[in-house]
């Protein structure tokens, strides 16, 4: 099983970034898929989470109506699409199969 992630890098305040993961050695479509954050000197967070087969989206309250999560099993790719970002949103973005990590890509969020 991998995850990569990439996609990352930096933006301004109010600015947008795609992020997008490559899932391998699973059936993908057959699983959830997440990413989450961790900031400098913070614990790892929930962001965002997609269902297997069907629609489901959920989000943190942190990034709800600014983050969409997306998938398309056709390719096995997890996107995050990041609008109206935030100096808080800078953090190393994972994404997640279960106990399986990627190795992350930073987004730093500055002037």
């Amino acid at each position: 099983v991998q995850v990569m992630e990439s996609g990352g890098g930096l933006v301004q305040p109010g600015g947008s970034l795609r992020l997008s993961c490559a899932a391998s050695g699973f059936t993908f479509s057959d699983y959830a898929m997440r990413w989450y954050r961790q900031a400098p000197g913070k614990e790892r967070e929930f962001v965002a989470a997609i269902g297997a087969n069907d629609p489901s989206t959920y989000y943190a309250d942190s990034v709800k109506g600014r983050f969409t999560i997306a998938r398309d099993n056709d390719k096995n790719m997890v996107y995050l699409e990041m609008n109206s970002l935030k100096p808080e949103d800078t953090a190393v973005y994972y994404c997640n199969r279960n106990s399986y990590w990627g190795q992350g890509t930073q987004v730093t969020v500055s002037s």
